[in-house]
């Protein structure tokens, strides 16, 4: 039976199997500490009867800076999934969806506008899997995957910026039916 717990520091030693996917957007050890000191309870994970990670969520809680407020692209108070990933040997048993419910969960707690998240323009099974748990896109951000020489990954690619509301959001301002059409640039994404 697979578990669910927190994530621990030391598990970074033990998720590479599941990280080393191709559709899974990998960070330095830094990254992964700072969520896990400043949003222990977003960054969670399951795990397989062996104790072999199955999937991790990290996830934040955040707000544009108030100088920003002014600005087309302010972002109220929010959840934000930063990685959601599942290995091949775990796909299709729902722990994507019980793992993003527990951020969504967490979110209308801290009482949170929406959650929102990333996602490539190509990942086409992601995208089913979100738009199916209730999230929209609001906007196209114009090679979000940026040239970087530094990161393998980096191609350029146009990421979705996907929403799902939350029970804050009563009059639903901050989700669109119609968010293929609004393209913003990376410089735009606080």
């Amino acid at each position: 039976m697979t578990s669910l717990r927190p994530f621990h520091a030391t598990d970074v030693f033990k998720f590479n199997p599941t990280n080393l996917d191709p559709l899974t957007e990998t960070y330095d050890l830094n990254f992964y500490f700072s969520y896990l000191a400043r949003w222990p309870s977003l960054f969670n994970l399951a795990t397989s009867p062996s104790g072999t990670i199955s999937a991790y969520i990290m996830g934040k809680l955040e707000s544009s800076p108030s100088y920003y407020i002014t600005s087309a692209h302010y972002l109220p108070f929010h959840a934000h999934i930063t990685a959601l990933t599942v290995a091949p040997h775990a796909r299709r048993l729902g722990l994507a969806r019980v793992l993003s419910q527990g951020l969504e969960e967490k979110g209308e707690e801290y009482d949170a506008w929406f959650v929102d998240l990333f996602v490539r323009k190509s990942n086409r099974i992601a995208q089913a899997l979100y738009k199916g748990m209730g999230y929209s896109v609001f906007r196209v951000v114009k090679g979000y995957y940026s040239d970087d020489p530094n990161d393998e990954s980096a191609d350029g690619e146009d990421a979705w910026d996907m929403r799902k509301p939350l029970r804050r959001d009563v009059e639903r301002k901050h989700v669109r039916s119609d968010g293929e059409k609004w393209e913003v640039m990376p410089e735009d994404v606080w």
